[in-house]
């Protein structure tokens, strides 16, 4: 398959690193936490120790110090074998952490990114509610000031280590609804009082990745816990976005990878009227479109990376990257459970998880349609 042009020694390292911890860790019990909905905290606790919880986290602060490039591999091998164990690494390095690395003041990255880089403690991230998803600006979860702290209210959906994780990056209105001037990030922990875990969601794919609401009843925050100035988290949320649509791009293109290598090697050695499937026009072709996409989605979010590593406007390359290589993981992933025919349906191959898997990706850190919304509005500004 594809080897990017960026490829480097310490790149092929990480690929490695990852790609063993996947098989050794991981892989004997995905359809064990997959049918129980398990999430294994303490497998992403375990990767603190190789610096996947800390990928773009200074080394100063416990982090591996690295750069998209080794992200994106890091999620992409993860995926391979766990797509929901990719989501989980994504969600904590991504949005969690990332949102504390890029607003947060000296003391609040020093008391939480070294925990969280290390796999000490998992993250959270809220922003969708239950009647706010795309349209965040309508958010109903506010945050009032009283003294020196904010009295937080409100409910969080959707949210991936809502139950599990100790620290949590809040966003809620402080200011007039539509404003968005009016939204501020607050990081809130767990055991803070008002602070609740509520109901867990039973989910089609990404099972082992935890999904819940977070209830929020007269959470009392000082107003050192808030992330930059007061109304500035909308615009901070946006631009966390920029790398979280890269994550998903990245976690997309691990799956259509997994399900393409399972695809292959399948049509290989099944035969039907006396010789292998992939010798047949019809999966050949398949195939070939297959490797085509995958290739084509992995410029993509490799060229993201490269620009939000230069520190270069990324907004609209990160969505045409989460866009396209989310479409394409789940054609991929229907082409092989089509591969595999009967056989795929069964939860004894693993294409029938990347096809369960795989839908999320399109739906994620802004659905598709959103992602077309974001890219159409930029090419129409420029």
């Amino acid at each position: 398959m594809f080897e990017t042009q960026l490829a480097s020694e310490s790149l092929t390292l990480i690929r490695h690193s990852a790609r063993d911890f996947a098989e050794q860790q991981i892989r004997p019990f995905v359809m064990e936490w997959d049918e129980s909905q398990h999430f294994p905290k303490e497998v992403l606790q375990d990767m603190g120790k190789y610096g996947m919880m800390g990928v773009l986290v200074p080394e100063s602060l416990g982090g591996a110090g690295l750069g998209y490039q080794e992200y994106i591999t890091v999620i992409e091998e993860i995926a391979k074998v766990d797509p929901s164990v990719g989501l989980s690494v994504a969600a904590h390095n991504s949005l969690c952490s990332g949102h504390i690395h890029q607003f947060g003041d000296e003391i609040q990255k020093a008391k939480y990114l070294s925990k969280l880089s290390t796999g000490a403690w998992i993250g959270a991230w809220g922003l969708t509610e239950p009647n706010t998803g795309s349209d965040s600006m309508r958010m109903q979860c506010v945050a009032v000031k009283d003294g020196n702290d904010y009295i937080l209210n409100g409910n969080k959906l959707w949210i991936t280590h809502g139950i599990s994780a100790e620290v949590a990056v809040v966003l809620a209105r402080t200011g007039d609804l539509l404003d968005k001037n009016g939204i501020s990030a607050f990081i809130v922990e767990r055991g803070t009082p008002g602070f609740h875990a509520g109901k867990k969601e039973n989910k089609l794919g990404m099972r082992a990745s935890e999904t819940a609401e977070m209830i929020f009843d007269n959470c009392r925050i000082h107003k050192n816990q808030m992330l930059g100035e007061e109304g500035q988290g909308f615009v901070q949320a946006m631009k966390v976005l920029d790398g979280g649509r890269i994550s998903i791009a990245a976690l997309s293109l691990g799956i259509a990878k997994g399900a393409y290598e399972a695809a292959i090697n399948y049509a290989k050695q099944r035969e039907q009227f006396g010789r292998p499937i992939a010798h047949f026009q019809a999966i050949s072709f398949k195939l070939a479109d297959m490797a085509t996409k995958i290739q084509a989605a992995e410029l993509l979010t490799r060229r993201a990376g490269y620009l939000k590593d230069q520190g270069l406007p990324v907004t609209t390359e990160s969505a045409m990257a989460k866009l396209y290589a989310s479409e394409i993981c789940v054609e991929i992933a229907n082409d092989a459970v089509q591969i595999f025919g009967g056989y795929g349906y069964t939860k004894d191959f693993p294409v029938e998880k990347f096809y369960r898997d795989a839908k999320l990706c399109t739906i994620g850190e802004g659905t598709s349609e959103i992602q077309k919304l974001v890219i159409s509005r930029n090419l129409l500004k420029d």
